[in-house]
């Protein structure tokens, strides 16, 4: 009795996974398009398929919903950047695709990366959203670094900076063109990935 009791408890376990993951997904369309600030769950709701009640009953507040969302999405980022390592043979190549993954993501995904550094933002000024924050920010971080230490061990050189370091300065690329790119500055995209390649050989030890 207990291992149906079991299977049972997983399934529903599993279903209500499922269903935030759906709400979620509806969800992003709205909060990337209107920010943390402006947005509510009744607002999300109207733009979505799903009622008020339903989002209520799923995630307990705007807060709950929206760190959701951005987890997810970073979740997927990861793995992205992760099959770039799987394949990369050398390191020029390495350099050139990731360079290339950050300017296509900055164009393509805008609008979910300007509403994660609104999140980020956001944690500065309210402590609700700081745990949440520092652990997604945690993920990147890790992620960089497995990039950039892949690049070293393929150059045949080792790295002269912390992960941290790397992380803050690839992350500031990557903001300052989006920025630009949603200003349409036309040359924001090529000086990303130009900053990129300039700045992966400077890790290096000299």
């Amino acid at each position: 009795m207990t291992e149906v009791t079991d299977r049972i408890s997983r399934r529903q376990v599993d279903k209500f996974a499922e269903r935030r993951a759906q709400l979620a997904a509806s969800a992003l369309r709205t909060l990337s398009e209107l920010g943390y600030a402006r947005t509510s769950l009744r607002e999300i709701a109207q733009n979505s398929e799903f009622s008020h009640g339903v989002l209520h009953y799923y995630f307990r507040d705007k807060v709950e919903l929206i760190t959701y969302c951005v987890k997810l999405y970073k979740a997927e980022c990861v793995t992205r950047y992760d099959q770039i390592v799987a394949t990369a043979r050398a390191a020029d190549q390495l350099r050139t695709d990731f360079a290339q993954a950050l300017a296509t993501t900055c164009d393509e995904d805008g609008s979910m990366h300007r509403l994660w550094y609104d999140l980020r933002n956001q944690a500065l000024f309210e402590e609700k959203f700081r745990e949440d924050v520092l652990e997604i920010d945690q993920t990147l971080e890790l992620m960089i670094w497995r990039i950039v230490s892949t690049y070293g061990e393929l150059s045949g050189t080792p790295i002269n900076v912390s992960s941290s370091t790397a992380y803050g300065l690839l992350d500031g690329l990557f903001q300052q063109a989006l920025l630009r790119n949603l200003a349409h500055q036309p040359n924001a995209l090529t000086d990303l990935r130009a900053g990129v390649e300039q700045t992966l050989p400077k890790l290096l030890i000299p």
